[in-house]
């Protein structure tokens, strides 16, 4: 069951609303709230922090796909498109495009601020929840800026929350990637100490949740930044504490991790629920209503609730099915054929959330972080500081639920072969969860694979996003990133 705190998520992000409306990066900081009417007891610390969910989910909402996944070179048209989906998978990004823009990115680390400037002096009955708040502020920050890093490299790193148009430093500069990501390493380092051990959330962190984050972004700095041994080392760290934590582990039917919401595989969801917060980008993948017959409604065929403007390319869809054996597949994608319309129709299963009285409601929680994510993510790590037998166990504990076959890989593959397989199964295993643009960036393979991008090796800003011309325009020390 979907917790009821968030029901308290509208009256505190409308409030903190008021006091972080960015627009000068986008970032507009006029206030109608005082600190003294705001921050008084620990109730409003607590609403600050689902409040801050509740902005970080609306900035992922349709941005995580189209950030993580879209620009792969995996996804192309579905039953009709446009520009907003066609030019990310074709790798044709300009300054106007929604997703160009931080605005959403930069509200959400506004509110972390403020929780980070205020909490702190606000007695609480019991310490432990008073760190718990200021885990969760950290957790998000860093979030947000290990997405902001990545998207788009250079940019402005905020500390100090915003309450006035007054305030200094109200036009800021974009600052170097290595800082943005250096902020990223801290507040996770900060979160991690004070997160209490027996916090089980799974719909906000938790120390799984910011050892899961630790280690993707150590392993990032260490395959993409130059960061080395060191960073695997701390990669290793971090995701053999979510390994070894009992709390945790693979669903036996792929299909339950999606279905059964909150499960043991679950480290970290964004929670949506009817009447409360519904919707994002899997409203894209499913089929209208009004191109099926009556008959197919539902059976089989997911309807959506408008046009399905993207979705698989033939090859990928080819490359998911080339085992029969395996499970995710249907989970993934399926299609149909209606005989009556002389139409065949293919949809996604994944967060297709509920039928609810002839609509469709979008209900499914979009997992961010699972045991699986921790499963590869140890394999990869391991495959690189030279544990190659140890990555493929990994490997296989993925492969053995996805085909019920023990040993699936060879433990005599030599760590290129292996690489190759984890990438493999990362395709398979996260279809339609944002996480492949990386994977191919991480890999070295995104000029390989991605088909928009073959003779573009010289072009270091074109794995990046252009700023949005919002924000160029309304702060003249933001600049253009170069090459757009």
């Amino acid at each position: 069951m979907k917790n009821s705190r968030f029901y308290y998520i509208y009256i505190m992000a409308g409030l903190l609303g008021l006091q972080a409306c960015h627009d000068k990066l986008d970032v507009d900081q006029k206030s109608a709230i005082t600190a003294n009417s705001m921050w008084e007891d620990e109730g409003d610390a607590q609403a600050a922090v689902y409040g801050v969910y509740n902005k970080m989910r609306s900035a992922f909402s349709d941005a995580y796909i189209f950030w993580g996944e879209y620009r792969s070179g995996l996804w192309g048209p579905g039953l009709a498109t446009n520009a907003t989906y066609s030019d990310p998978f074709t790798n044709q990004l300009n300054a106007t495009h929604a997703h160009a823009n931080w605005q959403n990115l930069y509200t959400t680390i506004n509110d972390c601020n403020l929780i980070l400037k205020y909490v702190p002096d606000i007695p609480f009955v019991n310490e432990a929840d008073k760190n718990k708040v200021l885990a969760n502020a950290l957790f998000v920050r860093a979030f947000c800026y290990y997405w902001i890093g990545r998207v788009w490299g250079n940019a402005p790193v905020l500390l100090n929350g915003f309450e006035s148009g007054q305030q200094e430093d109200l036009y800021p500069s974009r600052d170097p990637a290595d800082r943005v990501f250096d902020q990223v390493r801290m507040d996770l380092e900060t979160a991690n100490s004070l997160m209490p051990e027996d916090v089980t959330d799974r719909d906000m962190a938790s120390k799984a949740a910011i050892n899961l984050l630790q280690a993707d972004y150590y392993l990032w700095m260490a395959k993409v930044r130059g960061a080395g041994t060191a960073a695997l080392n701390q990669a290793k760290q971090a995701v053999d504490a979510v390994l070894n934590n009992a709390g945790y582990a693979l669903m036996s039917d792929f299909s339950s991790v999606f279905s059964s919401e909150l499960n043991q595989e679950i480290v970290f969801a964004w929670s949506y629920v009817m009447d409360e917060y519904t919707g994002g980008y899997p409203a894209d993948h499913l089929v209208p209503l009004q191109y099926i017959s009556t008959q197919y409604v539902e059976n089989p065929i997911k309807v959506g609730s408008h046009q399905q403007w993207i979705f698989l390319t033939d090859d990928y869809k080819a490359f998911l099915s080339e085992n029969e054996d395996d499970q995710r597949t249907n989970v993934s994608f399926q299609t149909f054929f209606d005989a009556p319309k002389n139409a065949t129709f293919q949809w996604i299963n994944k967060y297709a959330g509920s039928w609810e009285n002839q609509t469709r409601v979008f209900d499914a929680d979009i997992v961010v972080y699972r045991y699986a994510d921790a499963l590869l993510m140890s394999a990869e790590i391991e495959n690189a500081l030279g544990n190659s037998p140890l990555a493929v166990e990994r490997l296989n504990a993925i492969a053995k639920r996805a085909y019920d076959r023990e040993n699936f890989y060879s433990s005599a593959l030599s760590p290129a072969q292996v690489d190759r397989q984890i990438l493999t199964e990362r395709k398979k295993e996260f279809v339609s969860e944002g996480k492949i643009w990386w994977d191919l960036i991480r890999f070295g393979v995104v000029f390989d694979e991605v088909p928009s991008l073959a003779g573009h090796e010289d072009e270091a800003h074109i794995l990046l996003w252009p700023v949005h011309n919002n924000s160029i325009n309304t702060n003249p020390n933001i600049k253009q990133t170069p090459g757009y």
